[in-house]
């Protein structure tokens, strides 16, 4: 579908990106990773033409559609929100006011016999056909589901685009091509303006996204989730591997360590061939055993010693000044912002070394609540702050109120106490201030880059009660781990709101969801937390189908036979059972035949997987390829049958309903 051949990107007259190939199938879902200024966005723009290369060439298949989320930058018309996601079936748009015009013009001409009335009539007919087949009587519903899916309100769904934050914006344009279904879908950081809720149907709506993916994100559980491959731009160059993330991970540990032990081995023999050349150089009798020796190292293909890693960076915050039990104790507070209540008598406690997660959809107030906790938010109520408590805040908008006139390395160095000052460059290389960007005046440092030094900087301040909003928006995987490593190890309380699950996982001990004005606390971690929250999954629904129409079916039996004796309402009951059978047994004979297609196929999958994890079958580069195509023809079949079964269970269930 697409294939990139030696593709070269120069900026200032050094690379950034050179010599990287690599093709995309059909089916395929792909996470494309690696440091933040590694160059992926630049590839995903060079993909789609927006970005020239300096070297290589891009092919893509003569029908390919390419559809393109950017992580910011969307501009949308002011129209309501459906009529702008509508706008993702322009062709069965058109079509519908093709429709509605040649059934105008039918209805009023009276020449109903005539050769161009009828003509005109078939050609209706041919339309309406056309239109049914492409799903045109169901576009709107499919709209609303997937706005729905995103978190838009039903009353959303009217209002201007216009009146919505940046954030919720990038939603619509998401919802726009989820809609299209393009042959390629190419997401640049797609989770960073959603919510955990919306992060959950996304996931799960590409699980089974008949297109293939490629996918930027810092979010593991999201790459996890949905990738079968993983391309890594690092060091200018790109490497695929089988697999989602980690797998990649253990796949690059284990390709390093193999390329690192043949290079020692040929470096060994490399130096005994030289060691015979020389020491026999002159001997008339080895003569010919050197000149062989001397041209074989000539002809040898050399192994490349594997390239340093970034170097692994550990921080630990300034031990956390002792407390009061109670940190902070927010008793009956409510916020109103005009006519909108935010929220209404809501109370919660916060204790020592408690580290707390805020959950819920965006617009429910979490952000608010933590400001009203770190005492920056007016509200009702009141606010109890512990003994000898010192806050600590971060959210996206701090980064305003560094000293633009001060060098990076200045704004740390002026909070820095103790031993950490001899390595703060280490740590500033950790959030991305490699080399001389830590000469940088912070005045001419981008957004991202602001964010990031207010986070490194907060840091170093001895607190007792971290307050964190989106603090890893702008962080790379080596970045967030780096922080993830300091909170689990942080001795003081901690709020922190978040949507990236991996990022979550093992710091917060208790998740607090913020729904309709009130919170609800929930003793535990994130998975914890989800694991309460999930929807069903397909095995879930296997195990239930057959149950609950069956008990539904009995009630209604006992119930239409109030009254009656117990033989009665047996009879009554076998009779019900009876239809049901009649009216479901051919439609369960083809849910056996779907589950039984789908456990081989399962079954396939799981040995191509475990083929695909052998070094030696990575290897071989053929072999491999021939297992990752047969993988993908695998899943797109599953998505298909999966899609089948969830049909012929709805049709059974209605079957029986009506029995």
């Amino acid at each position: 579908m697409i294939a990139a051949n030696d593709l070269g990107i120069q900026f200032g007259g050094e690379y950034l990106f050179q010599g990287v190939s690599f093709m995309i199938s059909p089916g395929e879902r792909i996470g494309l990773v690696g440091s933040n200024g590694a160059g992926k966005t630049t590839l995903m723009r060079a993909l789609l033409g927006q970005q020239q290369t300096d070297e290589g060439r891009i092919s893509i298949g003569r029908h390919a559609v390419i559809g393109y989320l950017p992580q910011e930058g969307v501009v949308l018309s002011d129209v309501s929100v459906r009529e702008e996601v509508m706008k993702a079936f322009g062709e069965v748009m058109a079509m519908e006011r093709e429709i509605e015009q040649m059934t105008a013009e039918i209805g009023g001409r009276t020449d109903h016999e005539s050769p161009e009335f009828l003509a005109l009539l078939e050609e209706l007919g041919e339309l309406q056909h056309r239109f049914e087949a492409m799903n045109g009587f169901s576009a709107t519903g499919a709209v609303d589901k997937v706005l729905m899916g995103l978190g838009f309100r039903p009353d959303d769904l009217e209002r201007r685009c216009g009146e919505f934050s940046g954030g919720w914006q990038m939603r619509i344009e998401l919802a726009k091509l989820l809609l299209k279904q393009p042959d390629l879908l190419m997401l640049d950081e797609p989770t960073n303006h959603l919510d955990i809720e919306s992060l959950t149907w996304l996931e799960t709506f590409l699980v089974t996204y008949p297109g293939s993916i490629l996918l930027i994100s810092h979010d593991r559980a999201f790459l996890d989730a949905i990738t079968n491959r993983t391309f890594e731009l690092s060091m200018g160059r790109l490497t695929a591997y089988t697999g989602n993330y980690a797998m990649y991970l253990k796949l690059r540990t284990e390709r390093r360590q193999l390329q690192q032990a043949a290079y020692e081995n040929q470096q060994k023999m490399i130096a005994d061939t030289e060691k015979f050349i020389e020491r026999f150089r002159y001997k008339a009798t080895k003569a010919t055993q050197v000149q062989s020796r001397v041209k074989a190292l000539d002809r040898l293909d050399r192994v490349a010693p594997v390239e340093a890693e970034e170097s692994s960076v550990h921080f630990s915050f300034p031990p956390a000044p002792r407390s009061g039990r109670d940190v902070v104790e927010m008793k009956h507070v409510s916020k109103s912002y005009g006519l909108l209540n935010v929220l209404n008598d809501v109370s919660f406690v916060l204790e020592r070394g408690e580290k707390v997660a805020f959950l819920g959809r965006n617009g429910e107030g979490k952000s608010t609540f933590s400001r009203m906790i770190a005492g920056i938010e007016p509200h009702d109520g009141e606010r109890i702050v512990g003994h000898n408590v010192s806050i600590g805040y971060f959210a996206q908008h701090q980064a305003e109120e560094l000293d633009p006139r001060r060098t990076v390395l200045e704004t740390l160095d002026a909070v820095a106490t103790g031993e950490i000052r001899t390595r703060l460059r280490t740590l500033l290389g950790a959030f991305l201030f490699q080399g001389d960007d830590v000469f940088k005046s912070v005045g001419v440092l981008s957004g991202g880059e602001k964010s990031r030094l207010a986070l490194a900087k907060l840091l170093l301040e001895p607190v007792n009660l971290l307050i964190f909003d989106e603090p890893t928006n702008h962080l790379d995987m080596r970045s967030k781990e780096v922080l993830k490593q300091a909170l689990i190890a942080f001795d003081g309380a901690l709020v922190i709101v978040s949507h990236d699950r991996d990022f979550l996982n093992g710091i917060v001990g208790k998740c607090v969801e913020f729904k309709d004005r009130k919170i609800r606390e929930y003793i535990g971690g994130i998975e914890d937390y989800l694991r309460r929250h999930q929807t069903a999954t397909i095995d879930q629904v296997f195990t239930r189908r057959s149950a609950v129409p069956v008990e539904s079916g009995r009630t209604a039996a006992a119930d239409n036979a109030g009254g009656l004796s117990q033989k009665e309402r047996k009879r009554l009951e076998a009779e019900a059972r009876n239809r049901r059978y009649a009216a479901t047994k051919e439609l369960r004979k083809r849910l056996a035949g779907v589950e039984d297609s789908i456990q081989k196929l399962e079954t396939e999958k799981g040995t191509i997987e475990e083929q695909l994890n052998d070094p030696a079958v990575i290897a071989d580069f053929e072999r491999a390829r021939r297992l990752q195509m047969r993988l993908s023809e695998i899943v797109n079949k599953l998505a298909g049958l999966y899609d089948d079964w969830s049909k012929v269970a709805g049709e059974i269930e209605r079957a029986e309903a009506e029995a």
